[in-house]
């Protein structure tokens, strides 16, 4: 069910020398956190102002970038020992709007019920995975529909001018998503 999250690892061994290098400059992980933001919603920007085709490469160089930030915020806290409560809550609601900002591109593109119902969709896994972490589960990520492929489907769209289909896919993918995480939680609860 990791779907392309099982390639954190490699994807966050390509950013290491990325990351000695914040370290060295002694960079917030909460400037992470807002470079995140900021990319997520000039995806969405460049998603809704440029034609198809044509808005490809910048709303995948951006959601690259903003899934650079969302692995590099946490990883460089961890690692100059700046963890903070407030930090993870920061993390948090940066990855929420992140999504949400990219996802807003499509407000151009598509009948707002359908972004506000793939948008709210995209927010279900974190709620399932949050609510079992508050319970003491372990944090669940990655699924059909989780963060990095709802990013691929934002650059599908961008691409091919598909995007009624993309956000269909977001709003279904990350129900099911949600569903398959909360069955996880359930199951292994006492």
């Amino acid at each position: 069910m990791n779907g392309l999250y099982a390639l954190k690892p490699w994807y966050a061994d390509r950013l290491s020398g990325v990351r000695a290098a914040l370290v060295r400059r002694t960079v917030s992980p909460d400037a992470l956190t807002a470079a995140g933001m900021v990319c997520g919603a000039a995806a969405g920007a460049s998603l809704a102002w440029l034609p198809a085709g044509i808005a490809a490469l910048p709303v995948a160089v951006l959601l690259a970038g903003r899934l650079a930030f969302a692995n590099l915020d946490g990883a460089l806290a961890r690692e100059t020992g700046r963890t903070t409560r407030r930090g993870a809550i920061l993390n948090e609601l940066g990855d929420r709007a992140a999504d949400l900002l990219a996802l807003a591109g499509f407000l151009a593109l598509a009948p707002l019920w359908l972004v506000l119902l793939a948008a709210l969709a995209a927010t279900l896994p974190s709620w399932v995975s949050l609510a079992g972490a508050a319970a003491g589960a372990p944090r669940l990520n990655g699924g059909p529909v989780g963060k990095t492929e709802r990013c691929l489907l934002v650059v599908v769209a961008a691409a091919t001018g598909w995007a009624v289909p993309a956000l269909w896919a977001v709003a279904a993918g990350s129900a099911a998503t949600a569903a398959l995480r909360l069955v996880r939680l359930w199951r292994a609860a006492p």
